[in-house]
């Protein structure tokens, strides 16, 4: 827990990935038809381009256009992403018929492999996620 100084409240330490991306008003909705994310916040500017705060199931993470006078660059601007999402789910197999459904690419089918239950795929923006679940306990 981590307290705020000025009203001594404790919330909780977290980190959530912020995803930079071309177009995130689209990529907003894309990721709320693949993984059935919900805004949390959404802030618009009159470009239309968007910073949006989702969640899936409790799960967060942010998205925003790129802005590389800021350092920060889609995968389509650099060719390819650094990081990788872990979405854990009750049902891999049918977040990831969604998600393709919803336009994602499969890297790999849902399979059993290291314990787990999962399968990959890159979203339309270049980031890739790992959609599965652990099939023994941690």
């Amino acid at each position: 827990m981590v307290v705020d100084p000025p009203t001594g409240a404790l919330f909780p330490c977290s980190i959530a990935p912020w995803l930079s991306v071309r177009n995130s008003a689209r990529a907003v909705d894309f990721y709320k038809s693949a993984f059935g994310a919900n805004e949390v916040f959404r802030l618009e500017s009159p470009d239309g381009d968007v910073v949006a705060r989702l969640s899936v199931d409790g799960a967060e993470f942010w998205v925003s256009g790129e802005s590389p006078e800021h350092g920060n660059f889609s995968p389509e601007s650099l060719g390819g992403g650094s990081v990788r999402m872990i979405l854990t789910v009750p049902d891999p197999d049918a977040v990831v018929a969604q998600a393709l459904a919803a336009g994602a690419t499969e890297i790999f089918p849902v399979g059993e492999e290291h314990g787990w239950r999962l399968g990959r795929v890159v979203d339309p923006y270049g980031h890739h996620w790992e959609i599965g679940r652990p099939l023994v306990a941690w």
